[in-house]
Order: structure tokens, then C-alpha cells, then sequence
């Protein structure tokens, strides 16, 4: 479900409880989870409702200014149905708080090694892992179709591959190209960049 920074935002200080879109059903479960740019929202009931029947209060739960505004959004969408979705902040990405680690134990650096070794051995142009982390380490900032081409890779592939690094902390976004998390300059700084070559 696409979620805007802002209104993630506001589901994450309580200002924002409710969402409401227009399916041809319920793309989200009670109880599931999606990451954000403001931290982790958690879904709770999901049930039809008739659009007929929304209300300001609604519309306001859904950090939207009206009525009117609410059902002219619901209307550009497609699908059969419009699903009342509450929702609320389940605390802060666990990425975020992993690319923020700066001190690893063994037990940490060893999940790490094994993580890459499994991404490395199920690559089908062989290993990657180390590569990357390297050449991030060395081009922060640098945009990702000049990274991708240093190493003589498609740049999409290449993005995917900095996404997984990104997963287990080891990376993060920049506005332009990416660069090491102190996690990952952790990880590196102990010889995580030479193991395994």
C-alpha cells in the first residue's frame, strides 16, 4: 500500500488512524506490517465499507482536509470496492536502527559473513558482495549507473544488489549514489571487505 512520507509520518505521532482505498479487495491483513520512510506501520481492521456513508471524522482520521477531498481521491482510483484500513506506528525501521549499530560482536560479524557468502555462492556472475561494499566505501555519493559501470555491470541489478546490502544495514541512501552505515563501515573496518575473496 503506498503510503506518503507525510502521512506515515502522522500514522507514526497518532494524528493519522484511519486509510481508505479503493480495491478490487484487501491488498493488506489485519496484523501485517509495512516499512516506511517514517518507521514501521501496523495494519489493523480491514473492512468494506460504502463510501455513501463516510463522514468528516473519517476523512480527518485519515489526515485528509474534507469529506469532499476524501471521496474525490477515492474516485480516481481504480477497483470495485473501498476498504476502511486502520492503521498505527509500530516503532522505527529495524533497518534504520541496525545502519546505526557501530560496535559488532562475533556473533553479529558472523551472520554478516554468512549472509554475503550465501549471496555471493547463489550469484550467477559470481561474487559481488565484497566488491560493492568496497566500491561504496570508496564513491559515497557517486551516482549508481557510475558505480555500476567501474565494476562492468547493468545498472539495474546493480541497485538491487546495493538494496540487499541496504537490508541488513550495511548501506544506506544518499539524495545522489549511497554510502557505508556505521554498521557496514564497522563491518568493514574488522576485514569484512577481504574475507572471502
Amino acid at each position: 500500500m503506498l503510503i506518503p512520507p507525510a502521512t506515515a509520518a502522522a500514522i507514526m505521532d497518532g494524528a493519522v488512524t484511519l486509510a481508505f482505498r479503493r480495491w478490487d479487495r484487501p491488498r493488506v491483513r489485519p496484523g501485517g506490517t509495512q516499512r516506511t520512510s517514517a518507521g514501521v506501520v501496523e495494519f489493523g481492521e480491514v473492512v468494506e465499507v460504502d463510501p455513501g456513508a463516510l463522514t468528516e471524522a473519517d476523512a480527518a482520521a485519515a489526515g485528509v482536509p474534507s469529506l469532499a477531498q476524501l471521496l474525490r481521491l477515492l474516485e480516481r482510483r481504480g477497483g470495485a470496492h473501498v476498504y476502511r484500513v486502520r492503521v498505527r506506528g509500530a516503532g522505527a525501521d529495524p533497518r534504520v536502527v541496525l545502519r546505526e549499530q557501530e560496535q559488532l560482536t562475533a556473533a553479529d560479524r558472523a551472520a554478516i559473513d554468512a549472509r554475503l557468502a550465501r549471496w555471493d555462492a547463489a550469484s550467477r556472475s559470481g561474487p559481488w558482495t565484497r566488491a560493492v561494499l568496497a566500491l561504496v566505501a570508496e564513491r559515497p555519493g557517486v551516482r549508481a549507473p557510475d558505480l555500476a559501470a567501474t565494476l562492468g555491470r547493468e545498472v539495474l541489478p546493480f541497485k538491487r544488489d546495493v538494496r540487499k546490502l541496504k537490508e541488513i544495514g550495511l548501506t544506506r541512501s544518499l539524495a545522489v549514489g549511497y554510502e557505508l552505515s556505521p554498521r557496514g563501515r564497522a563491518y568493514l573496518s574488522r576485514g569484512g571487505g577481504t574475507m572471502g575473496r
